[in-house]
């Protein structure tokens, strides 16, 4: 008998129970990224995007550095208003294979194209109160994804649909300390949400309790009769919170045509609550009833019950240096920035009914790089071109990564153009394409102990226009 059933053939109920947790555990684990490390976004500004962020908070005349870098405020002479969408395009398609606990393989196909095209906007107001005096507000999504494999993929116990997305509020201050140098914070409001779902097998669910002595008294061999290959059920879940965090940070002109930022984000934690819904064949459901009083349960604490539940989760702190030179005709820059995804150890989820167990679900992320370098070309006084490549590592590695997150280190490289329409009004448009290393899935486990192997394939288009208006 294969171990997975060895270790499970006396304990029934306990089983039953953490198939249940398990399974919400995987159906909340992180999703697919856009851009930036895993699922963070950098998308807020189109101007920027056009040199690959390069100069992110330095350049001059973006006013998305209320967001991103409030220090740097300080060069927003008046009152402005900028509006930015980015449209983000991109792919993920895998190619490899699945078995079961038994080593039987999982039917299926590849899953089709998880990717999708998803509008990302974004607000800044910023305003100059006194001489030394600035603020701002914004609205932003650092944080975000939304993906979809078909529904009868092989892979399909670990990931169906996935849709996460963190909203930012933010309200920003600076001060000039010295003509030259600048200090600015933030307060930030952040409602994360997610809704997520993934398959369950529970043809493995009925062999963990199959085997003499246990709750179906039946051989294993006897199971698939009862509960055969393809019993697939759902969980669906969904959850959202409030939390708050901050951003501090400086802003310095080293000369006359040299600037420099230094911008630092707090982490902010979550408590996720919400719901967890389950679609349960009808043979699987007749045949938990009947074991619910060999498994010391009443029908209101049967697993696979609707239920609530809590998961607590962090998104990351980040830390950014950006420089920017200055000449008459030309400008250029280089961003450096650091994301704290250490704090994604593991998932640890709660649930409503006290018969189900907590469970944690590992994924071991480390902290990641984004290194870029790009800048502009003034064409004339009204049009200016742009440029930049990116560079941006993974926080994952193959032993913990799985189809939720085929995260990998990617490539960006990008194009843009701004143009100056009034003395009131600029618009800009930029242009990314990301090229995304080989995402190998080197054995990632379901809650059923389903086994996925192979890799990804992941590229992104990028698209973004904004207008900014200086009353």
């Amino acid at each position: 008998m294969h171990t997975f059933f060895r270790n499970n053939v006396h304990g029934g109920r306990p089983y039953a129970l953490a198939a249940l947790g398990l399974a919400i555990a995987g159906a909340l684990a992180v999703p697919q990224q856009a851009h930036a490390s895993s699922f963070q976004l950098k998308e807020d500004t189109a101007q920027a995007m056009g040199r690959a962020y390069a100069g992110s908070a330095t350049a001059g005349g973006d006013v998305s550095v209320v967001a991103n870098a409030p220090a740097a405020m300080s060069d927003l002479k008046g009152t402005y208003f900028e509006a930015d969408v980015t449209a983000i395009n991109f792919s993920a398609q895998y190619s490899g294979s699945a078995h079961d606990a038994l080593g039987n393989p999982i039917s299926g196909g590849n899953g089709g194209d998880a990717g999708t095209t998803m509008p990302l906007p974004s607000f800044f107001f910023a305003t100059q109160l006194t001489d030394r005096l600035h603020v701002g507000a914004s609205v932003t999504v650092p944080f975000g994804f939304k993906t979809t494999y078909d529904n009868n993929w092989v892979g399909r116990y670990n990931s169906i649909y996935s849709k996460f997305e963190s909203l930012d509020g933010t309200m920003s201050a600076s001060f000039d300390v010295t003509d030259n140098f600048s200090i600015g914070g933030s307060a930030i409001a952040q409602r994360t949400s997610a809704t997520l779902t993934n398959a369950i097998n529970f043809s493995s669910v009925a062999l963990g309790l199959a085997g003499p002595g246990t709750a179906l008294n039946l051989p294993v061999n006897q199971v698939y009769g009862l509960v055969p290959p393809g019993s697939d059920g759902l969980a669906r879940i969904s959850g959202s919170s409030w939390a708050w965090g901050w951003q501090a940070g400086a802003y310095w002109k080293v000369t006359a045509q040299d600037r420099l930022s230094f911008n630092y984000r707090s982490k902010i934690s979550h408590r996720l609550q919400g719901t967890a819904n389950f679609n349960v064949p009808d043979n699987v459901s007749a045949l938990v009833g009947q074991l619910a009083p060999a498994l010391g349960l009443t029908p209101a604490t049967l697993p696979f019950q609707h239920t609530t539940g809590t998961a607590l989760f962090t998104t990351p702190s980040t830390a950014t240096v950006s420089y920017w030179h200055q000449e008459q005709q030309f400008g250029f820059g280089a961003d450096v920035a650091w994301t704290g995804w250490d704090v994604f150890k593991n998932l640890t989820l709660k649930y409503g009914n006290p018969t189900q167990p907590t469970t944690t679900q590992l994924f071991n992320w480390h902290n990641s790089w984004y290194f870029s370098v790009g800048g502009d070309y003034y064409l004339t006084d009204k049009l200016t071109l742009r440029g930049g490549f990116g560079y941006d590592t993974t926080p994952t590695t193959a032993a913990y990564r799985e189809p939720r997150v085929p995260d990998e280190t990617r490539k960006l490289v990008s194009a843009g153009i701004g143009y100056k329409a009034t003395d009131h009004l600029s618009v800009n448009a930029s242009y990314a394409h990301i090229f995304v290393n080989r995402a190998a899935i080197n054995g990632a486990v379901s809650p059923t102990n389903d086994v996925l192997t192979g890799s990804f394939d992941d590229a992104g288009n990028l698209f973004a226009l904004s207008a900014v208006y200086k009353f």
